[in-house]
């Protein structure tokens, strides 16, 4: 019974990725055309299915960027460099995106050591900084080994000396490993999606107004309370805003 569930299940998943397969290909041709209402609709059809790649939200954005829905667009750039953070069109298109909105802010700069730090950081996710160390760990674990049983002198040396390497390597790598994990526990990004929205001193309408914002902005999401999120952003300002005004990534 297990070994034809099991079965059931492969069979199952072959299938949805065949059927995932057409519905991309559809929607890219959608888009080709310049449908590109069309080919979000099945874009989010994929996403439905549990689907979720760079390429796929990177697509989705393009499509929305072309409709000049400001706050979809972003949100799906957004989404598509989390997965993978090095992609210079993913950044690009990301840009022009950001160039739509209307809200100007200030972003406090990073000085210093900690900017190295932060920029190395993020340089890779936290699954690729996790995939470094285990290599560096096999890599020490076969040069200690060479050293160990190597006879000559010199052979000896060279396996010490990048067997010490790899550990110090190692040591690095799972520091910085430790370090995007809490980096990536802390931030809790999201997008304006209203229009416009009130930024209250309070979690309730009766608080005073401090600011607002429109569609696209990127906010840090610091507490919640019932229909309301307190928000951050990139110059340091702070406030509440109701739920439905933003989006988490």
């Amino acid at each position: 019974m297990k070994r034809f569930l099991f079965i059931v299940s492969v069979l199952w998943s072959f299938g949805l990725m065949a059927q995932n397969s057409v519905l991309f290909d559809k929607a890219n041709t959608f888009y080709n055309d310049g449908k590109y209402a069309e080919a979000i609709d099945a874009y989010n059809q994929i996403l439905d299915t549990g689907k979720h790649s760079a390429e796929l939200y990177f697509n989705l954005g393009n499509a929305h960027y072309k409709l000049n829905n400001i706050a979809p667009s972003i949100y799906f750039y957004e989404k598509a460099l989390q997965l993978s953070p090095n992609d210079e069109d993913i950044k690009n298109n990301l840009s022009f995106a950001r160039n739509m909105t209307i809200d100007d802010i200030d972003i406090i700069p990073e000085t210093g050591m900690a900017k190295i730090i932060n920029s190395l950081t993020h340089y890779l996710s936290f699954d690729g900084w996790a995939k470094t160390v285990v290599v560096f760990v096999f890599c020490f674990v076969i040069l200690f080994l060479t050293y160990y049983f190597a006879y000559s002198t010199l052979r000896k040396r060279i396996a010490f000396l990048a067997s010490m390497a790899s550990l110090f390597l190692f040591c690095i790598t799972l520091a910085l490993a430790f370090h995007k994990y809490n980096l990536d526990q802390k931030d809790r990004p999201a997008i304006v999606f209203a229009s416009e929205s009130k930024v209250k001193s309070e979690p309730n309408t009766r608080s005073e107004e401090l600011f607002r914002l429109h569609e696209g902005t990127k906010v840090q999401i610091m507490d919640t309370i019932s229909d309301w999120k307190k928000i951050k952003l990139s110059d340091g300002k702070t406030g509440w805003v109701t739920n439905e005004d933003i989006k988490a990534l």
